[in-house]
Parts: structure tokens; C-alpha cells; sequence
């Protein structure tokens, strides 16, 4: 196998693998790259829905999602639809995946089979060197932080509405877990590298315990803003049959909409996960 570094930041493309028949050799490279990088990107793949879901059991439990619909005969599988003429809407904004969740996402799989012919980037934030970036002094605060997780601001919007009323080709489907809060810390020591990381995103951290949000606000700006400087990041195109596998616990990302004369078509697993161990 071949690595390709994407950039100095963060990410790489693995060629001369096949994911549906990796050795344990092979597997083992695998997650040794994906912890060097945060995420990996792997073209030419040809996986059906079995193939990619033992792919996805390789890496641990694959868990269902509390709100978004999943494939009927495979709930674990979400078909992630876009039709031509209309704006991307899912995955649209920088986070996370699943930090709502008392157990957040350990790993997330994207597998492309349409894509537009120019646009629908993904963006990846590389969230160790945007905790490496900080001063001594911020950090010295952030360390002993822990932060409000919660989906109510994010499926509560116009768009997500059609969702739940099933108007869309990506549907929601209502449940507690959509207005329920979780605490998190600030910084996560990501499990087993040791890593520490910044674990706050725009999409779904609303406050940091302990204080109201408006004093939460300027500090929670910050620190989003400063996860996602260009430096800490780097940006995939998609080609089809191209996958992609990213660490929750190193990299927080941001789908860009800028395709809407296009049909895009992936399908996404996502690997349970552990609740984040802080530095305190």
C-alpha cells in the first residue's frame, strides 16, 4: 500500500488496498495511517451494502442513528441522497459526528457511487494541532472545561422539518434524543494515541457547563473558529466508488454546498463509540 499525504495538516489517500478483502496486516496498517492522519480517502473501491458493512464491523460496533432514517433492510446504513436542483442540506455546517450522543461516533465511513462533477468537497479540521495551537494560557482554561452537547438546535431548523415530515430523500424521524444534553469535555485525550484534542464544534456544542450562554458565547467562538483555521485543515474531492474513513476523536468536518445542479449519492456507517475521556 501508498500513502499520499493531502497536506501537512491532516489527511492522506491509501492506494493499493482493497477494502473488501484487507489481510489482518492490512487492517492493522490501516488504523496505524488513520491515526497518523485523521482521515484516509481510498478510490476505486467496489463494495455493495454487505461488503460495506463488514468493512465497518471491522473497526468496532456499528450503531443506528437516533434521528436520521437508515436503509429499511439495513438501519445501520444511511443513504445519504442528494437530487439534482437541490441544496445539500445534511452534514452542512462544521462538526462532529454524533457529539450530541452520551457515546459520540468513534469512526464515520462515507462511500461515494454518484458524485457531481465538480464540487461537493468535504472539509476536515485537524483538532490535535488546533489544541496545539492554543496558548498556554487558553489551554490552561479549556483543560478544565466541560461543554454542552446537544441536536436541538441543529434538527430544529426549516430544513429539518421536511425531514421529519418525510418530504426529502434524506428523512428524520423524531425521538428524545433530539432536545437531551450531554456533557462532554472541552479537550478529549483521544483513545488509545493519548492525543489531546479540541472536542467543540458549531453544529452541536451550545455552552460550557456551569455557565449561561452568553458567557459561554466569545469564548465557544473562539474556539470554533480557531479549530477550523485553514492551517489545521484539508479538503477531499470526491470521485465515485471513492471512500473515505475518518476519526471523530481527531478531526471534525464540514460538507460543502456548492452542487446544487448535481445528484450526489453516498452511503454512510458510522462506529459506536466511548464517552470522551477529559484531561480532569
Amino acid at each position: 500500500m501508498l500513502e499520499q499525504k493531502l497536506t501537512g495538516s491532516c489527511g492522506a489517500i491509501i492506494l493499493g488496498v482493497d477494502l473488501a478483502h484487507m489481510s489482518n496486516a492490512d487492517f492493522s496498517f490501516v488504523l496505524s495511517k488513520l491515526e497518523d492522519n485523521g482521515v484516509l480517502y481510498f478510490p476505486d473501491q467496489d463494495l455493495d451494502i454487505d461488503s460495506f458493512r463488514a468493512l465497518g464491523h471491522r473497526f468496532g460496533e456499528l450503531e443506528k442513528h437516533q434521528i436520521v432514517d437508515g436503509m429499511e433492510d439495513y438501519p445501520e446504513v444511511i443513504k445519504v441522497h442528494k437530487p439534482a436542483s437541490e441544496s445539500a442540506s445534511f452534514g452542512v455546517g462544521w462538526h462532529s459526528d454524533n457529539s450530541f450522543q452520551k457515546e459520540p461516533s468513534m469512526a464515520s465511513m462515507l462511500y461515494a457511487k454518484i458524485v457531481p462533477p465538480f464540487g461537493g468537497d468535504t472539509v476536515f479540521a485537524n483538532q490535535v494541532q488546533a489544541y496545539e495551537g492554543l496558548s498556554a494560557k487558553m489551554k490552561e482554561l479549556v483543560d478544565g472545561l466541560n461543554a454542552v452537547h446537544s441536536a436541538s438546535s441543529a434538527y430544529q431548523t426549516e430544513g429539518a422539518k421536511k425531514k421529519f415530515a418525510k418530504e426529502t430523500a434524506i428523512t428524520y424521524s423524531w425521538g428524545d434524543s433530539i432536545l437531551s444534553e450531554v456533557i462532554h469535555p472541552v479537550v478529549r485525550v483521544h483513545q488509545p494515541s493519548g492525543k489531546k484534542a479540541l472536542f467543540v464544534n458549531e453544529m452541536f456544542t451550545l455552552r460550557f457547563e456551569g455557565m449561561s450562554p452568553s458567557e459561554s458565547r466569545p469564548i465557544l467562538d473562539y474556539l470554533t473558529h480557531h479549530a477550523t483555521r485553514p492551517e489545521f485543515c484539508c479538503r477531499l474531492k470526491w470521485q465515485a466508488n471513492g471512500l473515505a474513513i475518518w476519526d471523530n476523536g481527531l478531526v471534525q468536518h464540514y460538507a460543502v454546498d456548492d452542487y446544487q445542479a448535481f445528484e450526489r449519492l453516498m452511503y454512510r456507517i458510522t462506529v459506536k463509540g466511548q464517552k470522551p475521556v477529559g484531561l480532569r
